[in-house]
């Protein structure tokens, strides 16, 4: 019998145990030599906490963002394809937030309709891209608008797919393909994992993407990641076309400059997002953590702040919340556990977030998210750049 999971660490040996090297990496990876990636987990571990002790409280973890009452200060963030990890995919991630209480970000890339996430999720929002063109988007947009979505997350870090070495070592591009023949060599790896292999057969293949539909709403095949994104980034005067074609909140994601924060409100975004894509497209650059200070000085209480990125533990949500975001996106802290075991390993990625955050609240003598302040975590010179 599996011993149960008490950490995110232990969903995410579970996934590398269950997936084919391809798709763990596919999951895992970051770009170039991977600087980024340990350095969103490392800012967060250089962040000390103040507590204020004799506080005994039972901590309250519900907020409001964009006008949308959350029962927890998080909620699963886009994950393109995580079809790939377990069927369930979208459906899983967006009903173990609604149980819990809190929103879904369904991603362009998923393999599954919006319609039918928001159907698992009454606080459903939808992510941007221009895959297949503006017209693909206006009508992803226009859908968005007529299921009464409660926001657009606008992905602006991605001009090309980031440098992620380990996907075409592993032949990931074969595996998205429709040709057998390229995947002929990864075969034996896939063979594997035959519990996967079944899952994946059984649920058609690659999935296609049917959040981009051609105007015979026909959805776009499953291509490889780098071709799906190439032109497909959200510029800055694309707000104004958005604007015109949704009424709703709209938020900015992949902010990591005092200068893109500002621009984006002035171009009339209700929100941003301070996130590098989980080290997955520019490497080298700083982790959220260490840029979030700065960020939320210049624009806090003039729109939302998201944080993502490198977030594996309730304390690490505290930590982003004292230093200024309003509440986080999660993004593979969610999905090892999907790729573990589908819904039920999704719902325990939340609950122990949930726990966690709640006994770190209790342990620094914080009633309630608004508690979680800059005077409880001691921040080391440099998570003020600009």
């Amino acid at each position: 019998m599996a011993r149960p999971a008490v950490n995110i660490a232990d969903l995410r040996d579970a996934a590398k145990k269950r997936l084919p090297r391809a798709v763990f990496d596919y999951l895992e990876g970051t770009a170039d030599d991977g600087v980024t990636g340990r350095d969103n987990l490392g800012a967060f571990a250089e962040v000390k906490f103040q507590p204020r002790q004799a506080v005994m409280t039972t901590p309250d973890l519900s907020t409001c963002v964009l006008g949308v009452e959350l029962a927890v200060p998080f909620m699963p963030g886009p994950v393109g394809y995580c079809r790939l990890l377990h069927p369930r995919g979208d459906y899983a991630a967006a009903a173990a937030a609604q149980r819990l209480g809190t929103g879904y970000v369904v991603a362009t890339g998923a393999g599954t309709a919006m319609e039918e996430v928001a159907r698992e999720n009454d606080k459903t929002f939808y992510q941007v891209y221009k895959i297949g063109g503006r017209a693909c988007a206006e009508r992803a947009i226009a859908r968005a608008q007529a299921l009464g979505l409660k926001g657009l997350f606008l992905t602006i870090d991605t001009p090309v797919s980031g440098n992620r070495e380990r996907d075409p070592r592993n032949g990931m591009a074969a595996l998205m393909g429709t040709k057998w023949l390229p995947k002929l060599p990864y075969v034996p790896e896939i063979m594997s994992h035959p519990r996967w292999l079944a899952r994946f057969v059984l649920d058609g293949g690659s999935p296609s993407m049917p959040n981009v539909c051609d105007e015979n709403g026909r959805a776009l095949p499953s291509p490889d990641v780098a071709n799906a994104l190439a032109g497909a980034n959200i510029l800055w005067d694309d707000l104004s076309w958005i604007r015109k074609l949704w009424s709703g909140p709209i938020v900015v994601k992949g902010v990591m400059t005092v200068g893109d924060a500002r621009r984006a409100l002035d171009k009339g975004a209700d929100g941003i997002v301070v996130s590098n894509h989980g080290g997955r497209q520019l490497d080298c650059v700083a982790g959220t953590l260490r840029v979030l200070p700065g960020i939320a000085e210049a624009v806090k209480g003039r729109c939302a702040i998201f944080l993502d990125s490198g977030i594996r533990r309730g304390s690490d949500i505290a930590k982003g919340l004292c230093l200024g975001a309003d509440a986080v996106l999660l993004g593979r802290a969610y999905a090892y556990g999907l790729a573990a075991t589908g819904d039920a390993g999704v719902t325990r990625a939340l609950e122990i977030l949930r726990a966690d955050l709640l006994r770190t609240m209790k342990l620094l003598g914080a009633a309630t998210v608004m508690d979680l302040r800059p005077e409880l975590v001691r921040v080391p010179a440099g998570f003020r750049v600009d």
